[in-house]
């Protein structure tokens, strides 16, 4: 398993990263820890949660994800075996705090209760998990209208937050910090201030990535090369849909489209996009999974690819993904395609 550094931290993390989300909701307690012991057992160092989780979020689930891997690391006694990070969400959600919007006060509260249920005394990164004022990532770039925000309260609560970061940084609660689902503006923004006020600087952005989604290709990939802020790239399979399970209309039980309902991935253009990348996969002998892992793996800016599955052999299949190296030939076909369908999702 190759590592890589965190940013410019001292970190060096797996170049996959076992994701978290399903654990009290789509899989029980024991799965989860069945899916730590296969992920620690192959090799993989980093683990990705969020005080939201399980999904999809609600007052019964959310925080059970973070139980579960507290009661393994109680179990085990492993939790120096670990690169862990979690997440605060990012705006105000109604069962969360009353709803309160996230800001300095908000993280600290979030953190000590997040440490909690986690049974640990320090998280190793600690990110935002949404933009606090929106963002294309969550809302779609196709209706996102940033010309709405007031840009001076925007600065003013990323620097609240970044003040209580710092604090829980020097109180050791937090190592490192990172963000999710943002700009390339907005990491702009997170630098400069830390910059300016001596503040921890952002290690990591956790995007979505995939064959049939690569805004990160262009100015967020810029930043990220010149400013050391690495992708760490969720969904590569596109909630599923790149394995071509709902194609055609197919609806599996039991698949995250039918237990989470209202699921925005699929539509005519990303089905059509998918079956050519299946189709490629199946030309070159490859599992597209496998394939999809291995395309974001390739990108020079990633650091991390984090693989989320509900059952070990799903986990298996993904962690597979590492020994698979795309050929310029194949790479090729994936940009041809690519120019023919830039963004279906």
């Amino acid at each position: 398993m190759k590592l890589k550094p965190l940013g410019r931290t001292d970190l060096r993390v797996t170049e996959l990263c076992l994701g978290t989300m399903t654990w009290g909701s789509q899989n029980t307690e024991a799965e989860g820890h069945a899916q730590i012991d296969m992920a620690l057992e192959s090799g993989i160092n980093f683990m990705d949660t969020a005080e939201i989780y399980a999904v999809p979020r609600s007052p019964e689930t959310s925080g059970r994800t973070e139980e579960i891997i507290g009661t393994w690391f109680r179990k085990t006694g492993k939790r120096d075996q670990w690169i862990l990070a979690s997440k605060v969400a990012g705006g105000p959600v109604d069962f969360i705090r009353n709803g309160t919007r996230t800001d300095g006060k908000t993280i600290r509260m979030a953190v000590e209760s997040s440490l909690q249920r986690l049974q640990t005394d320090r998280i190793d990164l600690y990110q935002i998990h949404w933009a606090g004022r929106g963002s294309y990532n969550f809302e779609g770039s196709w209706t996102y209208q940033p010309h709405t925000q007031d840009t001076a309260d925007v600065l003013a609560n990323i620097e609240d937050m970044l003040e209580t970061l710092g604090d829980l940084v020097r109180e050791g609660k937090l190592l490192h910090i990172g963000v999710s689902n943002e700009t390339a503006w907005g990491i702009g923004q997170w630098l400069r201030i830390a910059e300016t006020k001596g503040l921890p600087r952002l290690a990591s952005v956790q995007n979505e990535y995939s064959l049939l989604r690569r805004h990160f290709d262009l100015d967020l990939a810029e930043l990220s090369h010149h400013e050391d802020v690495g992708l760490l790239a969720y969904s590569t399979l596109a909630g599923g849909l790149i394995t071509g399970k709902y194609n055609n209309g197919q609806m599996p039980k039991g698949s995250r489209a039918d237990y989470q309902k209202g699921f925005w991935r699929h539509n005519p253009h990303s089905e059509a996009a998918t079956k050519e990348y299946m189709a490629l996969a199946q030309r070159h002998g490859l599992d597209v999974a496998r394939l999809a892992i291995a395309f974001a793996l390739s990108r020079p800016f990633t650091t991390s690819v984090i693989i989320g599955a509900t059952s070990t052999k799903q986990l298996a299949n993904a962690i597979g993904a590492k020994d698979v190296e795309l050929s310029p030939e194949i790479l090729g076909e994936i940009e041809a395609i690519h120019r023919r369908y830039p963004r279906t999702i």
